[in-house]
């Protein structure tokens, strides 16, 4: 049972670049561990960290100024390679959604299946996000799964995403595929028994 997403609403990290890939995300070198745990510490591991290992203090993350559990990426977010590890790396860091105008497919399920929500805006939401978070870093953002809606609380403007509706009812229950199926155990064992 992992936890539920049924209303995140938080302060967003802004990361305004296109065409970010997995090996951005969580570069190769990182991936020889088979458990989840401890992704986060090298995420954007070359972006944030310099060849001698000290914090880059341009990037997001080590700037002190952003916090919160919404990262907001530039379009073609999770490009690349299939690697699972940047969705782990993105949530083990302590992301619970991803904003972004349009997500690589493969990511987008990755994400899904590891409890992170990935919410496709529009270019022009995108970018009024990123502007509200230049102007004020603590501007929020909610997100409401149930009702599928992002909304910029500064202004109240707000938009829907679309979400799968088996990963819908998997996210805001806390299940995998196998708490699910363990959910709907009764309607299976009833399904079987009408032979």
């Amino acid at each position: 049972m992992a936890e539920k997403f049924i209303t995140l609403e938080s302060t967003v990290v802004p990361l305004p670049v296109e065409n970010v890939d997995t090996d951005q995300i969580i570069p190769a070198r990182f991936l020889k561990a088979t458990t989840r745990d401890g992704f986060g510490s090298n995420l954007f591991r070359d972006w944030r960290y310099d060849k001698d290992n000290r914090p880059v203090p341009s990037f997001v993350l080590n700037n002190p100024v952003y916090s919160g559990k919404v990262l907001a990426g530039g379009k073609n977010f999770g490009s690349g390679s299939s690697r699972e590890h940047a969705a782990w790396a993105i949530f083990d860091y302590g992301f619970r959604a991803v904003v972004s105008s349009f997500f690589a497919d493969i990511f987008k399920n990755n994400s899904l299946n590891n409890g992170l929500l990935p919410v496709q805006v529009t270019p022009e939401f995108l970018a009024k996000i990123f502007s509200a978070v230049e102007q004020r870093p603590d501007t929020r953002i909610r997100i409401d799964l149930e009702k599928q809606e992002i909304t910029l609380l500064a202004t109240g403007e707000k938009q829907h995403f679309d979400i799968n509706g088996y990963k819908k009812t998997c996210l805001i229950n806390g299940y995998d595929d196998i708490d699910y199926l363990l959910s709907i155990k009764d309607e299976i064992e009833a399904y079987e028994n009408r032979g």
